[in-house]
């Protein structure tokens, strides 16, 4: 099988597990707040753990953005990593509506913004929330005197867990633009659906470039 397309189906796996886990922990109801966090957090986790030596883990158009704002990945590779991490979640979202109770009254386990939270205010949170994803990706998964050979995807998932207990109640801290859009597709839901791919593409692309430019020895890994 193509290279490529290796790569870009263990994207789409990856992509499906978060969504399909992070939706069902939404919409069982049961996790709360913290529930909801460490669902994400492992899952992430464990899927960057699984998938990094294929496709380097991304999961995340947001983090796809950053190696493709820094060079690291050409538009192309990125383009096709950035179509299979929509359909898993869109899969997923199709998982959840056809399988999980309650999928259909809970919009699919997708981000939305709590009431008084304006379009400008919750753009500006997910690209603080993603700024720091992105960044730990960089620290952790790019820079080689960083940590990821010892603890593999941990500190991703971790961020992903305390950026959702910070901003989860504010804008469903999606940090993710295909977490968000598979199930705003399947559940007809895009309210402020353009927050999702503003916030975390903007936070996603600056915190790799000034890593990129500022840590990181002649601008290479």
């Amino acid at each position: 099988m193509n290279k490529n397309v290796n790569k870009g189906l263990a994207e789409l796996i990856g992509t499906f597990a978060l969504t399909f886990i992070g939706g069902a922990a939404i919409i069982n109801g049961e996790a709360g707040l913290v529930g909801v966090a460490i669902a994400h957090g492992l899952t992430v986790a464990v899927m960057v753990s699984a998938i990094g030596h294929i496709s380097g883990g991304h999961i995340n158009p947001a983090a796809t953005v950053g190696f493709m704002a820094t060079g690291k990945m050409s538009l192309k590779e990125g383009g096709t990593y950035i179509v299979f991490q929509l359909v898993g979640a869109t899969l997923a979202a199709l998982c959840l509506k056809s399988f999980v109770p309650g999928a259909s009254d809970a919009a699919l386990g997708g981000q939305s913004m709590a009431v008084g939270v304006t379009f400008g205010s919750g753009v500006a949170i997910e690209i603080i929330l993603t700024f720091f994803l992105v960044f730990t990706v960089f620290a952790t998964a790019v820079d080689e005197r960083g940590a990821f050979k010892a603890i593999a995807g941990f500190g991703i998932g971790l961020v992903v867990a305390f950026d959702i207990l910070a901003g989860g109640p504010v804008t469903g801290a999606s940090m993710n633009p295909a977490r968000s859009f598979g199930p705003a597709l399947v559940a007809g839901q895009w309210d402020n659906h353009l927050v999702y791919w503003l916030g975390p593409l903007i936070g996603g692309a600056g915190a790799a470039i000034i890593y990129n430019g500022l840590f990181l020895k002649g601008g290479k890994a």
